[in-house]
């Protein structure tokens, strides 16, 4: 199977944990938290291992949180590359209401990162042997320019790799005009590609397909929550919609959206089933509470069930 790389700028170290009720100005007694290692390129690793796939994640790491997050990624045999930083990795943190049955994200800020750091970053990529994808995913945190993924695009060429992007804002801009295999913006994201502050759904075909129509980017997967994806090429466009779900976390969902379209990839599978087996994948996020990412059993048995 082709080799497949990951890279996280922001990586984070999710702590789920959950209380009674959620109150304001009040003594909360809560559950023992559970640490699981987070970022989009890193949690998109960890969905491939998941799935019985094998990928390598560069990620950025600095203090006990970064430590830690290494420590959980060699637990769960995922390969790392890891570029130690001055400033210490952030911490996220996702809190259950168990009484109201809601969930609330409080998702950090990462700290700033130095120009020797996220270029060793960089090297680390141009030094894989023998890669066929790279995955650049999430956010970037301060000290690290809105190109970055630009300049990976450049690496991949050069490599003979395809990438595979997924961010948002100038980030995104800048990539897609760099050129790209794949990108999987939700609907504000793809609407912003657009110039647009807003999307409805029956205007996302067209949209993607202006997108597609720049020539600067293969394939497009627009990330559409409980109505699954758009699929769009330059010969198709395509919406696969998963079954209708138990959902109890949307954390990771679109990170095991992507791991499960690149594995197919590797896989030797068309674009069609491809995303089919990232939608259902997603949907299998969905299933778990916390930071979970899909389960192998789940994303097959959803597959089976999309048409």
């Amino acid at each position: 199977m082709a080799l497949i790389v990951t890279v996280t700028f922001n990586p984070a170290l999710d702590q789920s944990l959950s209380v009674p009720e959620f109150i304001p100005d009040k003594k909360l007694k809560c559950s023992q938290p559970v640490s699981e290692p987070g970022g989009g390129g890193i949690n998109v690793a960890r969905a491939i291992t998941k799935l019985g796939g094998k990928a390598v994640a560069i990620y950025l790491a600095g203090g006990d949180a970064g430590k830690k997050i290494t420590r959980l990624l060699a637990k769960e045999f995922v390969k790392t590359i890891v570029i130690e930083t001055v400033e210490c990795t952030r911490i996220n943190m996702v809190v259950e209401d168990t009484t109201n049955h809601k969930q609330y994200l409080l998702d950090m800020p990462g700290n700033t990162v130095k120009e020797n750091e996220w270029q060793a970053c960089l090297n680390a990529i141009k030094d894989m042997p023998d890669v066929k994808y790279i995955v650049a995913s999430g956010s970037l945190p301060p000290g690290i320019p809105t190109d970055i993924f630009a300049r990976i695009a450049l690496i991949a060429k050069n490599m003979g790799a395809l990438l595979i992007v997924d961010t948002s804002g100038n980030a995104l801009k800048e990539a897609v005009n760099a050129g790209v295999y794949l990108i999987k913006p939700n609907i504000r994201e793809l609407a912003a590609l657009v110039g647009k502050s807003e999307l409805d759904i029956a205007s996302v075909p067209d949209a993607a397909r202006e997108v597609i129509d720049q020539g600067k980017c293969e394939v497009i997967v627009v990330s559409m929550g409980p109505d699954g994806a758009l699929l769009a090429t330059k010969d198709l466009s395509i919406k696969i919609a998963p079954p209708v779900v138990a959902v109890k976390s949307t954390v990771g969902a679109g990170d095991s959206m992507v791991a499960g379209i690149v594995l197919s990839l590797a896989n030797n599978k068309n674009i069609i089933e491809a995303v089919r087996y990232g939608v259902a994948c997603g949907s299998a996020a969905t299933l778990n509470y916390g930071t979970q990412l899909c389960s192998k059993s789940d994303a097959d048995r959803i597959y089976d069930s999309i048409g």
